[in-house]
């Protein structure tokens, strides 16, 4: 590769990362990510808001838990002020998430908006995806790579969210739940897969571990807080302990 394709001034290399972003989301991911917002359409019908609202959600929102909160929140009655306390509150996990991805993409005389952009793409999917797939590869492309991938995620989730608004009543129950169900298995798997040091298998066994104890401990409202807590404390220590002794 020359030297003008690796510092990304090249077009056709910043466009050649962005497909490649696209076609790594289209493997599986997409996919995944999307069945899990097939639900959020069905609710979003049942709370009386148009189709267009709901695929608006997705794209703006793009949380399925913050979606829920909102058309529930808004059915129920609830003032704007408590839904939109609610729905920060419910994705303030995606604030360590941005913190940890965001310098894997940042160049010197990035501007400001082209961040916040990134930022907003920020989701579960795209930071365990991103984790796993752009150190390998050259600065340059980690940014329209990310971009394509994430923006992929979002059309093929706002299509479903579409697909489930329609089909609000005509899924089993059982088919719906699995539908979801493989939205933590993927997760997992891609945790796995990118897992690379002592640090992250810890925080892998222990989330697992945790999880069911956490619950009993402090209930189902700071379950994932007290295993975050706990299990990424001591993963953090784990993997400087290895630092210190390599």
């Amino acid at each position: 590769m020359s030297a003008h394709a690796t510092t990304g001034d090249s077009g056709h290399s910043v466009a050649d990362a962005a497909w490649h972003g696209m076609r790594d989301a289209l493997s599986l991911p997409a996919w995944v990510v999307g069945c899990s917002l097939l639900g959020v359409g069905s609710l979003a019908r049942d709370a009386g808001f148009p189709a267009g609202a709901a695929v608006m959600s997705t794209v703006f929102i793009w949380a399925a838990p913050a979606q829920a909160i909102f058309f529930a929140s808004v059915a129920a009655g609830a003032s704007l002020p408590a839904i939109g306390l609610a729905i920060c509150l419910s994705s303030i996990r995606f604030l360590p998430m941005t913190l940890a991805i965001l310098p894997l993409m940042r160049r010197p005389g990035q501007n400001l908006v082209t961040l916040l952009a990134a930022a907003h793409l920020v989701a579960v999917t795209t930071w365990v995806e991103g984790l796993r797939r752009m150190p390998a590869m050259p600065l340059p492309r980690r940014l329209p790579y990310f971009f394509g991938f994430a923006l992929t995620c979002i059309g093929v989730s706002a299509t479903t969210t579409l697909i489930g608004y329609f089909l609000v009543g005509a899924l089993p129950i059982a088919l719906a739940a699995g539908l979801l169900f493989l939205t933590p298995v993927f997760f997992s798997v891609s945790l796995v897969a990118g897992a690379r040091g002592i640090g992250d298998w810890t925080a892998i066994v222990l989330g697992f571990v945790l999880a069911p104890a956490s619950t009993a401990a402090v209930g189902k409202d700071f379950d994932l807080l007290a295993t975050g807590l706990i299990g990424g404390t001591a993963a953090y220590f784990a993997g400087q302990r290895r630092h210190a002794g390599t």
